[in-house]
This record gives structure tokens, sequence and C-alpha cells, in this order.
């Protein structure tokens, strides 16, 4: 067994986070909170819904807070996912961020070896299951063909208003189960710069941590979450109006906010990276640039000791 080396801390000791989901059809959890209490968990979750939906406030908001070393503990695999596949998605989101994932009624434990096979056995099981679907999907599509039949909806082929407005509402739901599932590595960022900082920053700080957002596109993202009571009201408030010099000192603040690890070398080389032009001319960013508007931002209220 490893020592820790003298004078070194020891490990921060890991968070237990349990989560209990009660069917739309029961009325009391306390057996799931009991287990979960009896494995040591420090905080549960409780949250009443169907399994068949992805559309969980609670599940959603408690994903987004878990951080690395933590353990996510269910009593069984149905309390979290409604397939395999939506389990695996979920495990594979808390395996990039470092937190392990541990059901209690089943041979799940991801920060152990034997748990990790059972999870490779679940992802074998799930790849063998979207084979077959898409195989007797195939298959009906050359039988329709061959009876001479159009594949497809032939509510929606002929128009009709109820298979249009069951179209869109399932599209409506699909958007809906995207957002909530992804909210996670978004709306945390969002959070912390709006309504401080614009749509534009906010923007352009997401998709330097690798994702792919537009303005549109993340402004729609927020309105539905608001409107699903999943996300505060006031980010959509106006951003204050500032002068357009200060562009560059709103967008380092906004980098501030979202990674307070950087260091003034490390903003520059993305303002570099963004095409921004620095704000006392040259070619590329210093250090003492950065700190001078690091400093105008603190004046105005954007930044924080």
């Amino acid at each position: 067994m490893a020592k820790n080396l003298p004078g070194a801390s020891p490990p921060p000791p890991r968070r237990l986070i349990g989560y209990a989901r009660l069917s739309t059809e029961e009325q009391f959890n306390d057996t799931q909170v009991a287990e979960l209490r009896a494995a040591g968990c420090d905080r549960i979750h409780q949250e009443q819904g169907s399994g068949a939906s992805r559309a969980r406030p609670v599940l959603a908001r408690m994903l987004g807070e878990l951080s690395a070393g933590d353990i996510l503990v269910v009593v069984r695999l149905d309390r979290l996912a409604r397939s395999v596949s939506h389990l695996l998605d979920v495990i594979e989101d808390l395996k990039h961020r470092g937190v392990h994932f541990r059901s209690l009624g089943d041979p799940i434990d991801t920060s152990t070896p034997q748990g990790m096979f059972s999870l490779q056995v679940l992802g074998a099981v799930a790849q063998l299951e979207r084979a077959l679907i898409a195989e007797r999907t195939k298959s009906g599509m050359r039988a329709a063909k061959a009876r001479g039949r159009v594949a497809g909806n032939p509510g929606l082929r002929e128009r009709r208003p109820e298979a249009i407005r069951a179209a869109a509402a399932a599209r409506n739901q699909t958007y809906l189960d995207e957002l909530t599932m992804s909210a996670q590595t978004w709306l945390p960022t969002v959070e912390q710069l709006r309504p401080k900082h614009s749509w534009d920053n906010v923007v352009r700080v997401l998709n330097r941590k690798g994702q792919d957002w537009t303005v549109e596109r993340l402004r729609r993202a927020v309105h539905r979450m608001v409107r699903e009571k999943l996300a505060d009201p006031a980010l959509l408030a106006r951003s204050p109006r500032r002068p357009p010099e200060d562009h560059c000192m709103k967008l380092v603040a906004a980098i501030a906010i979202a990674d307070p690890t950087l260091s003034l070398r490390d903003i520059a080389g993305q303002l570099d990276q963004m095409g921004e032009r620095p704000a006392r001319g040259g070619r590329k960013w210093q250090p003492s640039s950065v700190k001078a508007l690091m400093d105008e931002a603190f004046r105005f209220g954007l930044l924080r000791n």
C-alpha cells in the first residue's frame, strides 16, 4: 500500500452522494433513503418522476454539482437510468470529470476493477441492443418496400394535424432531454457569467472549452431551461451596457470567472487564440495588459476578491 510522503497532507476523503428516485406511482422512498444512509452517503438527493423521462431537474442539478473524487450512489440502476444506453451516457460523463458511480443492488462500482468489468459487459449488451434494433428497422423497411409501401409516418405524409402535433411534441421532448443531460457541461459557466457578461462573451468562453455554441442556440437553451424551472430567470436579464472600449475588460473578466486557476499568461494566450487585438497595441497580449484589464474589472465590480 502506498504511503504518504513525509509532510504531505493525506488526500481528502471521498464524498458519497446518494440519489433516490420515487416513481409517480409510489408514495414513499424511505427504503431507498435508509439504504443510502447505511452506505455512508453524505448527502441524498430525492426526486419523484417517471423512469421513462430524462427530464429530471433534481438529477440534472446534482450531476452538475459533483466534483472529481465524488462517488454517486444509487440503490438500483433503474433509479438512475431509463435504459442501458442512458446509463452508459451518464457514467461516461461522470468518468470524464473524475466522478465514480456505485449501485448498491448491482455489481457496478467504477472505483473497483470488478465494477469496471461489469460496466464493460453492460456496454457490450447496449451495443448488441443497438445493432439488433437497427437490423430490425432495416428488415422492416425492406419488407414494406417489397409490399409497395412507403417508409415513414403516413399521418405526416398526409399532413394530419394530430400527427404533426405528436411529431412536434416528440421533437420538443427530445430537445429538453438533450439539454437536461448536457446541462452540467455548460450551465454552470452560464450561471457564473450571466447577466454581468454579454451572451457573446459567454459563448466565447464556452467554445474555448471545446464546445460549439452560437449566441442564438445558447439563448434558446437557457430560455428553455428557465421555462422548465431548471435555471434561474435572472440569467435572462439584460447585461449592463458599457462603452465599446470595455469589450476586452469584460472578456478578460469572463475568462477569469470561468476558470479562476488561469494565470495572467494563460489568459493572454487565450485572447491571442481568440483573435482579439491587444488593448495597448502590438501583436500579442502581454500579462501586464491582462493585469491592467483585471484591475479595471475589479473596479467595475465584474470581478471580486
